[in-house]
C-alpha cells in the first residue's frame, strides 16, 4: 500500500490508460460489427443485381418485341437520313498536284472578282477567296484534295453573293484545316459530316441579304448550314422625316380648243355656245402617291451582315449493325 501512496501519479496514469484501452476495444468491436453487417448487405445486393443483369428482358415477350420494333424503326430512320444526304456526298476526294490547285485557285478568284465587278460590288484588294496564304506558296500534296473541295464550295457561294449585288464585300475568313497544320483529320464514330467553317462580312441593301440567304438555304449540290448571323444598320441614327422623298404631284392635263371631251361637255342644241363657256373647270390634280413613304424612309438604308457558315462534307454512309 505504501508504494501506491508513494506513486499516485503513475497509478492514476496506468488506470486511465487501461480504461481508455477498454473503451477503444468496445468502440472498435462495435464498428467492426457494423462494417461486417453493411458489407454483407452490399454483397447480397450486388449478387442479386448481377443475377438480374444476366436474365432476359423482364418479364414479358411483348417487351422484347417492343424493343425490337423500336430498334428497327431507329435503323430505318437513320437509313432514310443517310439516303437523303446522298446527293450532297462527294463520291471521292482526290489529291491533285499543287500546281493544278494553284491554277484552279487563280481561275476561281478571277471569275469571282469579275462577277463582283459586274454587279457593282467593291472588293478588298487582298481578297483571295480565303486562300491568301497560297498567293506566294504552293499547297502540300496531301492537302490539295480537301482544299479543292472547299474552294469549289466557296466559289459557288461568292458567285451567289455577287448575284445578290451587295454594295461592298468586306471580308472572308477561312480557318486553317488540320491537314494544313500537319495534322490528320479523324472523324468521331458518331460524325455524319465534316464541317468547313467560313466567315463572311458584307454591306448592302436588305434585298441583297434576302437573295443571298435564299441561295444559301437552297443548295443544288452542296449543303451549307448558317451557324451565326448578325445584321446591323450602317446608319446609326434613326430616320427622319426629311429623309422621305415624296412623289411629285402629276401635272394637270392641258385643255385646248379641240379637247371638248377632256375638259368639259356641250349640251345638245348649244353647239353655238362659246367654247370657253362650255368648258368646265379642270378637276383638281390627284394627291401624290404616299403609299411608299415608309419604304422610302426606312428601306433606303443599308445593313452590315456577318455570317458564319459551315460547308458540310458528308462522310461515307455508315453500315448499320
Amino acid at each position: 500500500m505504501s508504494w501506491i501512496k508513494d506513486n499516485k501519479f503513475i497509478v492514476a496514469l496506468s488506470g486511465g490508460t487501461l480504461a481508455g484501452l477498454v473503451l477503444l476495444y468496445v468502440v472498435g468491436s462495435q464498428g467492426s460489427s457494423r462494417y461486417e453487417e453493411a458489407k454483407e448487405k452490399f454483397d447480397t445486393a450486388a449478387s442479386e443485381a448481377s443475377g438480374y443483369e444476366m436474365l432476359a428482358l423482364y418479364p414479358k415477350a411483348e417487351n422484347r418485341t417492343g424493343k425490337t420494333k423500336a430498334l428497327d424503326d431507329y435503323r430505318g430512320a437513320v437509313t432514310a437520313i443517310q439516303s437523303a444526304f446522298e446527293p450532297f456526298r462527294p463520291r471521292e476526294i482526290k489529291d491533285i498536284s499543287p500546281q493544278d490547285f494553284t491554277s484552279r485557285l487563280l481561275a476561281a478568284n478571277a471569275e469571282v472578282r469579275k462577277a463582283f465587278e459586274e454587279s457593282g460590288t467593291t472588293v478588298p484588294e487582298a481578297f483571295f477567296l480565303g486562300f491568301e496564304q497560297y498567293k506566294t506558296t504552293l499547297a502540300s500534296t496531301i492537302t490539295t484534295g480537301v482544299l479543292d473541295y472547299q474552294l469549289t464550295a466557296i466559289k459557288k457561294l461568292m458567285l451567289e453573293l455577287a448575284k445578290a449585288k451587295p454594295t461592298e464585300f468586306r471580308n472572308l475568313h477561312r480557318p486553317a484545316l488540320p491537314e494544313e497544320q500537319g495534322q490528320v483529320y479523324a472523324p468521331a464514330n458518331s460524325d455524319a459530316a465534316r464541317s468547313f467553317p467560313i466567315e463572311i462580312t458584307f454591306v448592302g441593301p436588305e434585298k441583297s441579304v434576302r437573295e443571298f440567304l435564299s441561295s444559301v438555304t437552297k443548295p443544288a449540290d452542296q449543303y451549307v448550314v448558317i451557324r451565326t448571323m448578325r445584321i446591323s444598320n450602317v446608319q446609326k441614327d434613326p430616320p427622319k422625316a426629311a429623309d422621305a422623298k415624296f412623289d411629285a404631284p402629276a401635272p394637270a392635263a392641258a385643255v385646248g380648243d379641240s379637247d371638248n371631251l377632256g375638259g368639259g361637255f356641250v349640251l345638245p342644241g348649244d353647239e353655238t355656245q362659246p367654247k370657253e363657256d362650255a368648258i368646265a373647270a379642270p378637276a383638281a390634280a390627284p394627291p401624290a402617291d404616299t403609299s411608299r413613304i415608309l419604304s422610302q424612309v426606312l428601306g433606303n438604308g443599308e445593313v452590315q451582315v456577318f455570317l458564319r457558315l459551315d460547308i458540310l462534307q458528308f462522310l461515307p454512309a455508315k453500315k448499320l449493325p
